[in-house]
C-alpha cells in the first residue's frame, strides 16, 4: 500500500506541525468516511435515547471548523452561511433535521477547506507559538498550537460518536476508510 492509497495518514517521521495537521486531517477523514453515502434518513437516525445524529455532527463539526478558523483564529467574523442563520447554542445539531443530505455534505467540505486554507496560512505566517484571537477573560491568549489540538479533540469526540451511529444505520464499522476511499455522496460545493 502506497502514501498515495491513504493521503489521510500522518507521516511516519515529520515535523510537529506535519503530525498535528497529519492527525487532524485523519480524524476529518475518518469521521467523512463514517458519515459517507447516506441519503436524509441515514443522517437523522438516532440510538436510543440521544438526539444525536450523523447530520447534526455533520453541522456541527462544519461550524467548529469555520469558529476556530475564524474568530478563534483571528478575530475574524464567522461569515456565512453561519451569519444569517445562526440562532445560538446547539442550533446546528437541531437545524440539521431539516436539512438535505447534499446541503449538509457541501456545508462541511466547504468549512474544512476554508479552514485548511485559513490554518496553512496562519501557519506559513508565524508557526504554531504564535498567539491567536482565542483567549480568556484574564488577557491570556492561546497559541494556535493549542488551538488545533482544541478542534482534533473535538474531531476525536465525534468521530467516536460517528461510529456507533454509522453502525447502527447500516453495520458499517471500522477504524480508517479502506485504501484509495474517496467520499462517494459529492457536496454540491462550498457553502
Amino acid at each position: 500500500m502506497s502514501d498515495s492509497d491513504t493521503p489521510w495518514e500522518p507521516p511516519l517521521a515529520g515535523t510537529e506541525v506535519e503530525h498535528l495537521i497529519g492527525a487532524l486531517d485523519r480524524l476529518r477523514t475518518t469521521f467523512r468516511y463514517k458519515t459517507d453515502g447516506l441519503d436524509e434518513a441515514g443522517l437523522r437516525t438516532r440510538i436510543g435515547s440521544s438526539s444525536l445524529t450523523l447530520g447534526a455532527l455533520l453541522k456541527h463539526l462544519a461550524l467548529c471548523e469555520d469558529h476556530a478558523s475564524t474568530k478563534r483564529l483571528s478575530g475574524a467574523a464567522l461569515g456565512e452561511p453561519w451569519e444569517s442563520q445562526y440562532e445560538g447554542d446547539d442550533w446546528e445539531f437541531t437545524s440539521a433535521a431539516d436539512d438535505s443530505a447534499a446541503d449538509l455534505y457541501a456545508l462541511w467540505d466547504g468549512a474544512v477547506a476554508r479552514s485548511r486554507a485559513r490554518f496553512a496560512a496562519a501557519l506559513a505566517d508565524g508557526g504554531p507559538d504564535q498567539l491567536v484571537n482565542m483567549g480568556w477573560p484574564d488577557g491570556r491568549h492561546a497559541s494556535l498550537r493549542r488551538l488545533l489540538f482544541d478542534l482534533v479533540e473535538e474531531y476525536g469526540r465525534h468521530t467516536g460518536h460517528a461510529d456507533l451511529l454509522r453502525e447502527a444505520v447500516d453495520g458499517r464499522v471500522g477504524e480508517d476508510p479502506p485504501a484509495g476511499w474517496k467520499p462517494v455522496s459529492a457536496s454540491r460545493g462550498a457553502s
